[in-house]
């Protein structure tokens, strides 16, 4: 699998445990440090990037990211860009599934979106910028961002529409990789997902 990986252009991370992560607390705008143990986590990726030659990094407006890069080894080349930061959950910021479906029992974030923040339209629009951005860029690129966003990025990477990212889930500080079959631009894949961090 990892063979496979290796001429992937998009490596996605997302930024290791956060207490909000770690209780399942929808962590949009807030910002809401790295645990001591989503710091090692971080720090479990950097060997294996540090084998793969990035023509661009890029990570979210948000600490947890930015924090999560710079302990994988990427900190010095990234750019900060709005566009990969976490889906931004308006009324039901800091609450959790449990708390959402007692209000709204039927709710599903990747089919209904938020009320008074983003909708999977707006998410998968930011998605379909990005993925412009990176297509264009010719070489590997890095993203440091968040598992919502990140799901939503991978099924619009796969031609998919943003709902199906209700089917990729992506544990804290874990590596998906999207690329081509055959190397083939019009054959886009997910070559691997959810990889877990190395011990560190």
């Amino acid at each position: 699998m990892l063979r496979a990986a290796m001429t992937a252009g998009i490596y996605l991370i997302r930024h290791g445990e956060t207490e909000w992560s770690r209780s399942g607390r929808h962590t949009g705008l807030s910002e809401v440090p790295l645990t001591p143990e989503g710091e090692r986590q971080a720090r479990g990726q950097a060997l294996r990037l540090a084998k793969v030659a990035f023509s661009l990094v890029l990570t979210s407006t948000r600490g947890r990211s930015r924090r999560t890069c710079e302990l994988a080894g990427l900190g010095p080349s990234a750019a900060v860009d709005a566009d990969v930061a976490e889906w931004d959950y308006g009324d039901y910021e800091g609450l959790t599934s449990a708390e959402i479906h007692a209000r709204r029992p039927d709710w599903q974030l990747f089919r209904d979106g938020c009320p008074r923040g983003e909708s999977p339209e707006q998410v998968g629009a930011r998605a379909d910028r990005v993925l412009a951005r990176l297509r264009a860029t010719g070489g590997r690129a890095a993203v440091f961002t968040h598992g919502h966003f990140a799901r939503a990025l991978a099924a619009r990477w796969a031609g998919w529409p943003v709902a199906a990212g209700a089917h990729l889930l992506l544990e804290p500080a874990c590596l998906g990789i999207l690329g081509f079959e055959h190397g083939s631009a019009a054959a886009p894949v997910i070559a691997l997902w959810n990889q877990p961090p190395d011990e560190a």
